[in-house]
């Protein structure tokens, strides 16, 4: 049986970002092929308490990914749009650096617009045109279900066309084999990581999934309340979401750590859509992961601990 760490992590602009415990680092590869490297304490937001209640924990836990995701996204862009060398020394490096941030900040808060009203917003105002025939409520619901999927599942289809977000997969690729390559009790170097799978139960990815799953449930049964407030139908969405995220963290946090029959078929098709969205990452990517990992995870003591040394 596999053992499961505590090490997660995700892919970002040609590099990844790596969090063990009290601590994350991210590693990038440089437009000079060098590998750049930090890592700095990971402080959540969640009180000592929230820590031991489930659900709440998965809402500091989404809260806190999102943060430092991001802040992780932003570092690594300013490597991935450096210029020419003397390009950089005709301007202000720090003048330039805080624009590129404010710019950044920018595109991030519309990206999470975009999501919410993507797979939120759009789903529940085409479906709500078939109030206006008399359509039964849960017929309604279905529907707005069923289009959250299928809005879902096309949208991580036509980004996987993308040649940068092929990159992205490809880091996000490296990742997984990374944690694969150690918890299968392998030592951590390029043609391990390369010959592990790029599949892993943990996989933000698949809690995307489970996140889509578990709304469609939930707006299912909102839909049965009667709420006949189109403002108030919308609130209680947005509303949701973070109870949504922190449901959808224990079903990830369980099957992560668990070989139940039920559980591994529950986690099917989240491993199904990681075929989408990892690629096989070359050398020099599978070297990024590893110094990521090796900045905050003494992999080879925890392998000892399991007993799982090859």
């Amino acid at each position: 049986m596999q053992r499961s760490s505590n090490i997660g992590g995700q892919a970002v602009m040609e590099g990844i970002m790596m969090r063990n415990g009290g601590t994350y680092s991210v590693a990038v590869r440089k437009p000079d092929h060098t590998i750049e490297l930090k890592t700095e304490p990971y402080r959540s937001l969640a009180p000592e308490w929230a820590g031991k209640v489930p659900v709440v924990r998965g809402m500091f836990a989404f809260v806190d990914s999102l943060r430092v995701g991001i802040g992780s996204l932003m570092w690594s862009a300013e490597f991935a749009a450096e210029d020419e060398e003397e390009e950089k020394k005709e301007k202000d490096p720090e003048k330039e650096a805080r624009e590129w941030k404010i710019i950044m900040t920018i595109t991030m808060i519309v990206s999470i617009g975009f999501s919410i009203g993507l797979f939120v917003v759009l789903p529940y105002l085409l479906s709500s045109v078939l109030r206006r025939f008399g359509a039964h409520e849960v017929l309604v619901s279905v529907t707005e279900a069923l289009l959250r999927v299928v809005i879902f599942l096309l949208y991580m289809f036509l980004i996987s066309r993308m040649k940068d977000i092929q990159r992205v997969f490809s880091y996000h690729g490296a990742e997984h084999k990374c944690i694969n390559c150690i918890e299968s009790g392998l030592d951590l170097n390029v043609e391990n990581v390369l010959k592990s799978s790029r599949r892993h139960k943990r996989c933000g990815t698949s809690f995307l999934l489970i996140v889509i799953v578990i709304s469609v449930i939930a707006f299912l049964f909102i839909g049965l309340l009667g709420i006949t407030s189109p403002l108030w139908r919308f609130l209680v969405r947005i509303l949701l979401i973070p109870v949504i995220a922190g449901v959808a963290f224990e079903f990830l946090r369980l099957a992560g750590s668990s070989d139940n029959p039920v559980v591994c078929t529950l986690a099917k098709p989240g491993l199904a859509l990681q075929g989408l969205v990892t690629r096989e990452p070359d050398e020099e990517m599978a070297e990024v992961a590893i110094a990521a990992v090796n900045a905050v995870f003494d992999w080879k003591k925890w392998q000892e601990e399991q007993g799982i040394r090859s």
